[in-house]
């Protein structure tokens, strides 16, 4: 995890196993421009920390328990997320979803006491209203007609159910690079300038 000092905290989740691939270019143009925006950036690499997806039985006993996390590094996953007010998802769109650790990282994340909480009734409220802003980044081998025919599930978990978490005020950001195999070189230059861009204003 690292930290680069600002005003606003941001977290950014990267998940790629590959050091070199785009979608780690893509999150270093992404914090290039929160830097700009003179915003706090703190980083998990889910592969470079070695984070398992997985759940255990004990991670699943825990869940509803007093103490929900039983991993040290779902521990400091919680802990980035308690801290930051915008969230941002760096990833490339795996068999039209989000990639499973990314997936895993949510599950075991985001749990009662975090993500959401109970009222007195018992209803579920959001756990996360300091979150203001929610960004996506990702990269798509098809073309965005057929990404949108089969429901594009991983900006619909990002932009949807974890607002529901966040509140209908959090502000939504998409950033997709469709057909990214057969983009060239200047249009995925032009993609890192983008990306830059919106995240200096955000």
């Amino acid at each position: 995890m690292t930290d680069r000092s600002g005003a606003g905290h941001t977290l950014v989740v990267v998940v790629h196993p590959v050091q070199t691939s785009f979608t780690h270019a893509m999150a270093a143009a992404a914090t290039r421009g929160l830097e700009r925006a003179g915003r706090t950036v703190t980083t998990l690499d889910l592969y470079a920390m070695g984070f398992q997806p997985a759940m255990t039985e004990a991670e699943r006993h825990a869940y509803h328990g007093d103490e929900p996390v039983v991993d040290p590094l779902v521990a400091e996953s919680v802990a980035a997320v308690r801290a930051a007010d915008m969230l941002v998802f760096v990833y490339p769109t795996w068999w039209s979803g989000l990639p499973a650790m990314l997936k895993g990282w949510l599950e075991k994340t985001m749990v009662p006491g975090l993500a959401f909480v109970f009222d007195a009734t018992g209803k579920v409220r959001p756990g996360l209203q300091s979150v203001q802003s929610i960004v996506g980044i990702s990269t798509y081998g098809s073309a965005r007609s057929y990404v949108h025919a089969v429901n594009d599930n991983g900006r619909r978990i990002l932009l949807r159910a974890l607002r529901l978490n966040t509140g209908w005020r959090t502000r939504r950001t998409w950033l997709p690079l469709y057909r990214s195999d057969r983009a060239t070189a200047e249009e995925r230059e032009a993609f890192l300038v983008r990306i830059e861009r919106e995240m200096a204003v955000t």
